[in-house]
This record gives C-alpha cells, sequence and structure tokens, in this order.
C-alpha cells in the first residue's frame, strides 16, 4: 500500500487504528524503506513523511479543520464517487483521504467521522476491498476530481 500510495503522489502517510485494525501488521520503520524505495523507482524527488501510528480521535483531534476529509465508508451509498468529488469538494486547503482497515469501521468510529468539518464521505463501490486496493482506488478518485497537482493528498489508514 506505501508503494502505491506514494507512486499516486502522497506527501505523508498516517497510520490510524480503529477497533478493526490489525496492529501487528503497523511497521513503521518498514513503511519508510518503502516510501524510499517507491520515490527513487519513480524518479519522486520528495520523500513522503511517514508518522507513527495514532488512535482514530487523537487524529481527528490533530488534523487541521480547514482541510477537507475524504472518508471512505464502504457503508456509504454506492453512488458515483467521482461526481461526489467533483461536486462538493474543493482542494485548496488540502486533502486527507481515510480509508478503513480491512474489517471495516465500528459505529461509533463511523459516528464521530461523520460529525467532523469539512468531511466528504464516499464510497468505493459495491466490492469489498483489501485496504491496498482501497487505498489505490481512494487516490486515483481523488486525482481525478481534484488534480494531485493542485495539493497532495495524505492517506490515512
Amino acid at each position: 500500500m506505501v508503494q502505491k500510495a506514494v507512486e499516486m503522489g502522497v506527501s505523508s502517510l498516517q497510520p490510524v487504528l480503529t477497533r478493526f485494525t490489525q496492529v501487528s501488521r503497523v511497521n513503521g520503520e518498514r513503511m519508510r524503506a518503502n516510501v524510499i524505495e517507491a520515490a527513487e523507482q519513480c524518479g519522486i524527488l520528495s520523500i513522503a513523511a511517514v508518522a507513527e501510528p495514532v488512535t482514530l480521535d487523537r487524529y481527528l483531534g490533530g488534523r487541521p479543520p480547514q482541510r477537507l476529509l475524504v472518508f471512505c465508508d464502504e457503508a456509504a451509498d454506492a453512488a458515483n464517487p467521482l461526481q461526489t468529488l467533483r461536486s462538493n469538494a474543493t482542494a485548496s486547503t488540502g486533502i486527507d483521504v481515510l480509508i478503513g482497515p480491512e474489517g471495516g469501521f465500528a459505529e461509533e468510529e463511523r459516528s464521530v467521522l461523520l460529525r467532523q468539518p469539512r468531511i466528504l464521505r464516499v464510497s468505493l463501490g459495491p466490492r469489498v476491498l483489501r485496504a491496498d486496493t482501497a487505498a489505490v482506488a481512494a487516490l486515483a478518485l481523488v486525482q481525478a476530481a481534484l488534480g494531485d497537482w493542485t495539493a497532495p493528498a495524505e492517506l490515512h489508514e
């Protein structure tokens, strides 16, 4: 997931721990190595930052509220996410993309997320996706709708 996110143009990666996160799979050192490898292979000059894992509450409490939060929610209406992004979003103050763990979001997490400022809830379609596939799908949608040249996205899982 890290390599693909870097290839897709993210500026930072922030692991977010939710109820269903498989904590044993979050390895910051390995993530940093993957960022460097992907940047070298793709000729990317800037290295994406990799932050230490934080809980969902801590992440939400620390993120700038003026940034758009694209919340990829498996329980969202499977309407056209590209149209939703184009119609309801602007990248002028930055974009955060949040995908869920492979177990999905708990209902209380979803409730907290939906109360956030500048949030846009989107579906990634009718299929259940692994987290690595969801990250690429979400970043491709964001880039197609808002253009990665204006505000590099940040990926939060």
